[in-house]
């Protein structure tokens, strides 16, 4: 890829930035410098390697989902007194 003053400028007018001449001066050879890095790191081997998506392991800080015995239709419905033929009562929808 040829690393120039019209691709730092077509960067900036992508990102809607404004720079000026001296900006672009003095960013192209920071540029170059960041993209040859890239290209090192291209030449490493990494046939046989998991990719990483996180550097630190993500645990969830939620319990486990442990299946239990669940509530009766009888025992779910003791403490309302809304209640008719088996289910919970609630208002009524016009």
């Amino acid at each position: 890829m040829k690393i120039d003053e019209d691709l730092i400028k077509h960067v900036a007018e992508t990102a809607r930035l404004n720079l000026t001449q001296q900006e672009i001066k003095e960013f192209l050879p920071q540029l170059k410098e960041i993209l040859g890095g890239f290209s090192e790191i291209s030449k490493v081997n990494t046939n046989h390697v998991k990719p990483s998506f996180h550097a630190v392991e993500i645990k969830d800080v939620l319990r486990h989902d442990i299946p239990k015995k669940p509530l009766t239709q009888e025992e779910a419905l003791k403490n309302t007194k809304h209640k008719k033929d088996g289910y919970f009562l609630g208002p009524s929808a016009v």
